[in-house]
């Protein structure tokens, strides 16, 4: 089964999204980095889905969304199952 790669919005200087990637490269999921620093509108994106908070990282896939700032491997976890790819 294919399934689009994870979208992860970042910035260069977060320690937790340094976690997060290595976590999902642990596991062998495939993610796709953005940089709400960089990328127009990715900032927004990230307060849409946090209510209103600039909170790194954020995992979207689909229709599910999570803040793991704070980084653990249960948040990840817990993202992941409720994303349909634990």
């Amino acid at each position: 089964m294919i399934t689009e790669p994870i979208k992860m919005y970042t910035t260069t200087w977060c320690p937790d999204c340094k976690a997060a990637k290595r976590a999902l490269d642990n596991k062998g999921l495939a993610y796709t980095e953005i940089n709400i620093e960089e990328v127009e509108d990715a900032a927004q994106i990230v307060m849409s889905v946090n209510g209103g908070k600039r909170s790194v990282p954020t995992l979207v896939h689909g229709d599910t969304a999570a803040s793991l700032s704070g980084f653990s491997i249960v948040k990840m976890n817990a993202f992941l199952s409720e994303a349909g790819l634990a």
